[in-house]
């Protein structure tokens, strides 16, 4: 890990969980011997494939999006659900991002495509409220 406060925090909360399960750990500081590229490519090859999970949820969050729409599902119901999906995929990215520790490449993607969910998610919203408006401006019609 690079030597910084982050990290830092990380392992001493690594190795404290490891003594409150009875077991010992220790931390120390050191250089990386032998092919430090390596390692870094292999520490970005690990949060490329998490991020290409989350860009994958994203299509899939997209695709609900518009199921909805084509059913003219423009429900509180549905909005309160796809709220919670999207709330999930922005805490599931910044986990990713926490433990990016040498800044991988498809990061900027990742976080761009969980924005664009919850730019979708404004303009479905905005149906959700522009058809409740109309529910209810028809009710209020038809009861007089």
């Amino acid at each position: 890990m690079p030597a910084d406060a982050a990290g830092e925090r990380a392992m001493r909360g690594v190795a404290q969980e490891v003594r409150e399960l009875g077991g010992t750990g220790h931390l120390l500081r050191g250089e990386a011997v032998g092919d430090e590229a390596a390692l870094v490519g292999a520490f970005g090859e690990a949060r490329d494939a998490e991020y290409a999970e989350v860009l994958s949820k994203c299509r899939d969050f997209h695709a609900e999006l518009e199921k909805e729409r084509a059913a003219g599902k423009f429900t509180f119901a549905e909005l309160e659900e796809n709220e919670e999906d999207l709330a999930k995929l922005e805490a599931w990215l910044r986990k990713v991002e926490r433990r990016d520790r040498f800044g991988a490449s498809s990061a900027q993607a990742a976080t761009a495509a969980v924005f664009g969910c919850r730019e979708d998610l404004e303009t479905f919203a905005a149906s959700v409220y522009e058809a409740a408006d109309h529910g209810s401006a028809g009710q209020a019609t038809s009861g007089s």
